[in-house]
């Protein structure tokens, strides 16, 4: 195993630093944004790409979400909410895997919900009590619109965008974990 690998696994070995575990102050810009974009309500070219992306990645998921109709559901959906939000839907998936490992009922220790771990106050910062953060659809495009614009408030830094949307800015542990399973499972050339 190659030095950086092992580094790698070990950064993914220690605990989150308790900043991860603090919410996030909502920005009038992001919640601007997210109210735009969880009113609207699909992302492939063609058939052919469809076919072939959602063939592969329901194959790289099953170990997650054995259930194939389930399975491609939760796909078609990524790819609409992370192409919406400018967003690589292989990275979408990495994400999710390391907040929830695909479990679209996991609620975090301080209360994050969802697939992509949503914390429930936007929910109120948006006016929209009745959201269901365990509603995958929902969950995504609120999750989605988040990274977003932490990608674009960090200027493409990708490490520093994830360290916000998870709440550890300044910490590397998260955004490793994450570009660690991204290219380790689930980039796509």
């Amino acid at each position: 195993m190659q030095l950086p690998r092992l580094l790698l696994l070990a950064l993914l070995a220690l605990p989150l630093p308790a900043a991860a575990s603090l919410p996030q102050a909502p920005e009038p810009e992001l919640r601007t944004l997210l109210q735009r974009t969880v009113a609207e309500a699909d992302s492939f070219s063609d058939r052919f790409e469809a076919e072939v992306w959602l063939l592969d990645m329901s194959t790289r998921l099953t170990r997650y979400l054995p259930d194939h109709a389930e399975r491609l559901n939760l796909l078609r959906t990524v790819h609409r909410e992370a192409n919406k939000a400018g967003l690589r839907p292989d990275l979408v998936l990495a994400v999710i895997h390391a907040e929830s490992r695909f479990d679209r009922f996991a609620i975090s220790p301080v209360g994050a919900q969802g697939m992509m771990q949503v914390m429930p106050f936007w929910k109120a910062e948006l006016g929209r009590p009745q959201d269901n953060l365990t509603d995958n659809a929902t969950n995504l495009r609120y999750g989605c619109t988040i990274l977003s614009y932490y990608l674009k408030k960090e200027k493409g830094d990708l490490s520093r965008a994830l360290a916000r949307y998870n709440g550890s800015l300044g910490q590397y542990r998260y955004p490793s974990k994450v570009i660690g399973l991204w290219h380790d499972f689930w980039y796509v050339k």
